[in-house]
Order: structure tokens, then C-alpha cells, then sequence
């Protein structure tokens, strides 16, 4: 680990990888990362994966056992994306319990197209959360109007939220909002 990233840590500062594929994971990639770079979580989005999924020689044995299951895209891209980041979050839990949950964490989004449909947000949220099955997941929800009350729900259900979208002091103020109900 290089000195300047080792004393961030220390002085709490906590080094997030906004890129996460199977490769990564694969490799021991994302493993060095974590013990050389002082990299403390991992961030995903939906333009992430679909550059991840690009890469179709990592992904080829997982597309075809969607196929053989007999789902189409948008399931198969929930199942594989799912996988990813159970692996990545099994990968950072030393990194979760050495922190007390401080760190270690990955984060995956809901659909952006739930962005103006809170019970769908909620919905997506909860199956998440259930699919991926890891207590160091982050589940992240647009700060939308609608989002603001999907926030607070999946909070409510014990679910932890990375919230994303924040444009302005008010709606940063509606957040805390969200999460203090």
C-alpha cells in the first residue's frame, strides 16, 4: 500500500472503486486493490455493468446458463449483475467486520427507470437486497421525488441505502429527512 493512500485510511478517509466486473473479481484484482491501495468499497451502476457485460469471454458461461434457465435479458443482466456483486461483497467482508461496518461495503442501483416510481423503487430495493443476501450491501436510490419515500421504507426494512442524485442543499435536507423518519 503507498504511504499516502495507507495514511488517508488512517485518517478515516475511505477510498471507493466506482468500477466493478467479473474479471476484477476473477483476476484478484479487486483483492489487490483492497491490500494494496487501500481501496474500502465498490460502487456500481447500471453503465458499469453493461461495460462490465461488453466483456462477453468472462460473462459467456454465465449468459448461457440464463438461456438454458430460459430467461431473457433483463433477467439474466439482474442474475449475473447480482453475482458480481455478491462475490464483491464476500471479497470486502474482512474489510466490513475489521471496520464495524464502517467499510466494506458495495453498492449496486436500483433500475434508473424506477427513478419517478416509488413502490417500484421499493420493490427493487427489497429483491436486491434478498438476491445478493450480504449485510455489507448498499442498496442505491436516486434522491428523486419519488425515491425520497423509497428511501425511507427500505431503511425502515432494515435495508441499507447509498443514496445518489443529490443536486442541491434542499434536496440534501429532504434526504436527511428520509432517513431521520
Amino acid at each position: 500500500m503507498t504511504d499516502t493512500l495507507k495514511q488517508l485510511t488512517d485518517l478515516g478517509v475511505s477510498v471507493w472503486l466506482d468500477d466493478l466486473s467479473r474479471s476484477r473479481i476473477e483476476s484478484g484484482n479487486l483483492q489487490s486493490l483492497i491490500d494494496d491501495r487501500s481501496v474500502r468499497g465498490v460502487t456500481t451502476n447500471p453503465t458499469i455493468f453493461a461495460q462490465a457485460l461488453a466483456n462477453a469471454d468472462v460473462y459467456a458461461e454465465a449468459i448461457a446458463d440464463c438461456k438454458t434457465k430460459g430467461l431473457d435479458a433483463e433477467q439474466s443482466i439482474f442474475e449475473i449483475t447480482s453475482e458480481d456483486v455478491r462475490n464483491a461483497c464476500d471479497i470486502f467482508k474482512p474489510v466490513f467486520e475489521q471496520t464495524n461496518g464502517v467499510d466494506g461495503r458495495v453498492s449496486i442501483e436500483v433500475s434508473p427507470l424506477l427513478a419517478n416510481d416509488t413502490e417500484g423503487t421499493i420493490a427493487q430495493a427489497k429483491e436486491l437486497w434478498e438476491k445478493v443476501d450480504r449485510e455489507n450491501l448498499l442498496v442505491k436510490i436516486p434522491a428523486t421525488t419519488e425515491g425520497l419515500p423509497a428511501i425511507t421504507e427500505v431503511l425502515a426494512a432494515g435495508i441499507s441505502v447509498n443514496v445518489t442524485l443529490i443536486f442541491s442543499l434542499e434536496r440534501y435536507a429532504e434526504v436527511i429527512d428520509a432517513f431521520m423518519q
